[in-house]
């Protein structure tokens, strides 16, 4: 009779960090770049928003029922959507920093599992493994 090894072993230790040194350089090099372009993001966003808020304000105008487009509100909540995500993809991108500096970027926040090279090369900011994502 052989003896069975089990395929998943639980323990209490804290992960060691899954990523190689040369790695944790080169993924800082990353969510830098990432942070920095969704910075200049927002604050082109910001500007979209804040021009539809003004022209709101000094124009008196029944936006409502122009036949040629879009009304002045719908633009104004289209661009507040794409702000409001792109602060919470710098939010992850800043939480993806911090788990870089304490040695826990790229290890699953929910299964202690890696996060996968694949998963991290198509969206840095991870937090999960492609299973605990679903």
């Amino acid at each position: 009779m052989s003896e069975r090894t089990p395929r998943h072993r639980a323990t209490t230790e804290a992960p060691a960090s899954r990523t190689p040194t040369a790695s944790v350089e080169a993924a800082e090099t990353v969510l830098r770049r990432e942070r920095d372009s969704t910075v200049t993001l927002v604050a082109g966003l910001t500007r979209d928003f804040d021009g539809f808020v003004e022209a709101a304000e000094l124009v008196a105008t029944d936006d409502e029922h122009d036949p040629e487009g879009h009304t002045i509100a719908f633009e104004r909540q289209q661009v507040a959507a794409l702000l409001r995500d792109a602060r919470s993809h710098l939010d992850a991108v800043d939480v993806a920093i911090a788990r870089l500096a304490a040695g826990t970027y790229g290890t699953c926040e929910r299964c202690g599992g890696p996060v996968g090279d694949a998963r991290l090369v198509a969206r840095p900011a991870a937090r999960t493994c492609v299973a605990c994502a679903w």
